[in-house]
């Protein structure tokens, strides 16, 4: 693989600019690999034909025995939470983990209180390392600096890279100079390998003697560390293993675990499977196991497979295409070249999968989902866990706002100007047109609520709705 600068070679120009940038050449070598997949005319897609589906996978319910090993191993694990999402999608510019989930408690807030509890309950000081964008650290870093040292004198946090867009015509370096920032993308959270080498990171935990990683996304609120998730993990002796739930209909396009063709497990997100497959890949019954994005991470062996790969693991590519202004429908298509943390489960030889509850995934993709988790049906326990509330699943209840009133969070937060409804009865919630909601309001059952075209629609204060 090179990384030069000849003039036949169609990577050279994508090398000469992350340089410019002043990217480090690990990242530049981990993006040539995805063109070069890309060149190649893959498109990253995963058939059906080429995986098999999970009948059943172990249960963390079930594990007996394994909390004091985890205990004892506590010493030599870290923490470490994806924090480079912007929150674009809701309408926002800043930290997706600084909007408040709780009263005015921040994703971050409750992260720091969950390793404060830790901390308390075993006595040893677990650190938290925040992978963060260059959009993310500043904010994020500040907020965190009340709880003192979360970091237990390691860096508080690495930043991942950033990546060239692609030109869909031509698969050239994109260029937009009415906004620079448009010409590039985050290259997905497969980015945290390389980002733990470049920062040092992977070398300063190994020097200090951790042994092991839990990482987990900042806006899943029920992935707190668990000694006997720990102990199951130290004493199966795996490099590597994902959390995985049973599917609801809320996860049809999450990405699944199946089983390779040579029997080994792999991710498929829903941007790798072709269009035909589709209909297949939002079976819940068939692909039954949804990944959390809680991983357990063997730190020295995955940096044996750093050095074996030269630094550039072989994870499967995700290729997404879009305008480059998301503002404007008719500007150039480019491509972004993804890789997702989780599709490493297909490179470590003897990788595992263990199945949690609900109450472990609990994350904020849309304002719905965030209506939900600020409502009663969801409460914090004693791990300061964001979790249901007794006797409710996650993902059963399932808030589907008009994105024409509700996408961003400050629309969604005029509408429901008294808080969230109560929510602990409702199945659905769906609400179309410009509806506001009222103080005390509850729903129950299947509900939907439609404001007539063009007007407005209150819902009154104390108000039942029943479906």
């Amino acid at each position: 693989m090179s990384t030069g600068t000849r003039n036949d070679d169609p990577f050279a120009p994508f090398a000469a600019k992350m340089r410019e940038a002043g990217l480090p050449e690990v990242a530049i070598r981990n993006f040539e690999r995805a063109y070069a997949e890309l060149g190649s005319g893959s498109d990253g897609s995963i058939p059906d034909s080429e995986i098999e589906p999970l009948d059943d996978v172990p249960e963390a319910r079930g594990l007996t025995g394994t909390t004091e090993a985890g205990n004892a191993a506590l010493a030599k694990t870290v923490v470490i939470k994806l924090n480079g999402g912007l929150g674009t999608s809701m309408g926002m510019t800043r930290a997706k983990s600084l909007l408040e989930i709780r009263g005015k408690s921040t994703f971050l807030d409750v992260i720091a209180r969950q390793m404060q509890s830790l901390r308390k309950r075993t006595g040893q000081h677990v650190p938290l390392i925040l992978m963060n964008s260059f959009r993310t650290q500043a904010d994020s870093l500040a907020r965190l600096a009340p709880y003192g040292d979360l970091s237990a004198g390691l860096s508080p946090d690495f930043l991942q890279h950033k990546v060239p867009r692609i030109l869909a015509d031509g698969l050239g370096p994109a260029s937009w100079p009415a906004e620079p920032e448009h010409e590039w993308c985050p290259p997905g959270h497969g980015d945290l390998y390389p980002a733990l080498v470049t920062s040092g990171l992977l070398e300063a935990l190994l020097e200090r003697g951790f042994e092991k990683a839990f990482v987990s996304n900042a806006d899943n609120l029920g992935a707190v560390l668990d000694p006997a998730i720990l102990g199951w993990f130290v004493t199966s002796g795996a490099p590597f293993a994902m959390e995985v739930k049973r599917r609801t209909e809320a996860d049809r396009k999450g990405g699944h675990l199946a089983r390779g063709k040579g029997g080994g497990l792999l991710l498929r997100e829903v941007a790798q499977c072709p269009d035909a497959d589709r209909p297949s890949f939002e079976d819940i019954e068939r692909w039954r196991f949804f990944n959390t994005n809680n991983l357990w991470l063997d730190l020295r062996a995955l940096h044996a497979a750093l050095e074996r790969h030269r630094q550039v693991l072989p994870l499967p590519l995700i290729r997404n295409e879009k305008p480059i202004d998301p503002a404007d429908a008719d500007s150039p298509r480019v491509l972004q070249l993804e890789t997702a943390m989780g599709s490493a489960i297909s490179v470590f030889d003897g990788a595992l999968a263990i199945r949690v509850e609900g109450d472990r995934f609990a994350p904020v993709k849309t304002t719905g989902d965030l209506l939900v988790v600020r409502s009663d049906a969801y409460v914090v326990d004693e791990a300061e866990r964001v979790v249901p509330a007794p006797g409710l699943e996650a993902g059963r209840i399932v808030v589907d706002l008009d994105p024409a009133h509700f996408k961003r969070v400050d629309d969604m937060e005029r509408h429901f100007q008294a808080g969230p409804p109560s929510l602990r009865g409702c199945r659905r919630l769906r609400v179309r047109g410009d509806v506001h909601f009222g103080a005390d309001v509850v729903v129950e059952g299947d509900v939907s609520v439609e404001a007539p075209a063009g007007e407005r629609l209150d819902v009154a204060d104390g108000s039942r709705l029943r479906g």
